[in-house]
């Protein structure tokens, strides 16, 4: 039941930022904090996965302060949160024994994440006068959230 809770707030983590929970979770898959061999998802844990993940994940932070990138309401950032949410639900599920129910959890976590985290965004930026500061502040909550998640899996 706990697992589920966790594929749960990864998923909403994923709707922050798409990529920080798939690198958080491929950097604990291969320093060995989550035993993935032997799952679909044994790759998160290959040499090369957390490097390419991690740098997705730093693009990602960076285009997203940049004027011209889209609200992650449009059909395709949506999705995009969608597909890695249920990612990354099912790689902290696996590790687990249960990749399926991580799968549809982390998805639904992403959904709530997406939509609350553009909620707050717009909300802090009009308390901050700021758009940038509150960006600053959602990427903190998605990488302190990840790594907090990942731990607690562990």
């Amino acid at each position: 039941m706990m697992i589920d809770v966790l594929a749960l707030l990864i998923g909403v983590i994923a709707g922050l930022r798409a990529m920080t929970p798939v690198a958080v979770l491929s950097c604990a898959a291969r320093m060995g904090w989550l035993p993935l061999q032997g799952t679909p998802l044994a790759f998160m844990g290959y040499a090369i996965t957390p490097g390419l993940l991690v740098l997705a994940a730093l693009g990602e932070l960076v285009n997203d302060k940049l004027p011209r990138t889209p609200s992650r309401m449009i059909p395709m950032q949506f999705g995009t949160r969608l597909v890695t949410g249920a990612w990354a639900g099912a790689t902290l599920t696996a590790a687990h024994g249960s990749l399926w129910s991580g799968l549809i959890i982390g998805a639904l976590g992403a959904a709530l994440g997406t939509w609350g985290g553009h909620r707050a965004r717009r909300a802090l930026a009009l308390a901050f006068h700021n758009d940038f500061l509150a960006a600053l502040l959602e990427d903190a909550v998605a990488i302190a959230g990840a790594v907090l998640i990942v731990l607690a899996s562990a």
